[in-house]
């Protein structure tokens, strides 16, 4: 009912989406969310994760799939059910969504709660998705902490540039040079000095996205 044709076929456009619309905006879109999940409440954690499963794998429209992703984030069953068993579910999102209006909401703010909730198992498991062969797998291992500022794992944050410094591929480069942006404004001298010693290998997009707000910074004091 609340569907936009017009919108759809913008947004289908936009995102190069091989599934289409309905047209809804970010804000109808999660205050429809709401109202859905208040009005039909779920007593188990293996129904949470059912649903959100069911709606992500049926999915007809780009919007179920958001919808999905914001059911795995109420809080009210967070407080219950969220615990490092949900990492797979998010993994299968990932490889199945392969693209990042999916991955990006995913990692900084799911993968990465989770790590800051959870820690070492998380990170242990992060850890392999450092190398993993799946573009977007990689991509999440680098952004995972981009919420995290002062408690940045800078070590895991080298080893997952590392994994992806060769790549090629857009989406790689710039989601090293966005964690590297993300970091400098918690320690801009840190971020500084990485992209000098790695200068050679980063791209040109890593190195200007990484500097953004270092460059901008300098030339407004």
């Amino acid at each position: 009912r609340l569907s936009d044709p017009t919108r759809a076929a913008q947004q289908q456009a936009y995102m190069k989406s091989a599934m289409p619309y309905a047209g809804l905006t970010a804000p109808v879109l999660r205050q429809l969310c709401r109202d859905v999940f208040k009005a039909h409440p779920i007593d188990k954690s293996a129904h949470w994760y059912g649903c959100a499963r069911t709606l992500w794998d049926d999915a007809r429209t780009r919007e179920e799939r958001y919808a999905a992703i914001e059911l795995l984030a109420v809080k009210r069953y967070r407080k219950l059910w969220y615990t490092p068993d949900s990492l797979p579910i998010y993994r299968h999102m990932i490889e199945a969504g392969a693209w990042w209006d999916y991955v990006d909401n995913i990692a900084s703010n799911h993968v990465g709660a989770l790590w800051l909730q959870f820690g070492p198992p998380i990170k242990r498991e992060l850890t392999g998705w450092i190398n993993d062969p799946h573009l977007w797998i990689r991509r999440t291992a680098i952004l995972a902490q981009l919420k995290h500022k002062d408690q940045t794992d800078l070590a895991f944050l080298h080893r997952a540039i590392q994994g992806s410094i060769t790549d090629k591929d857009f989406f790689a480069r710039k989601a090293i040079g966005w964690a590297l942006r993300a970091y400098s404004y918690t320690d801009p001298d840190w971020v500084s000095d990485y992209i000098d010693q790695h200068r050679t290998r980063l791209s040109p997009l890593s190195t200007r996205e990484g500097m953004k707000a270092i460059v901008k910074k300098s030339a407004n004091s």
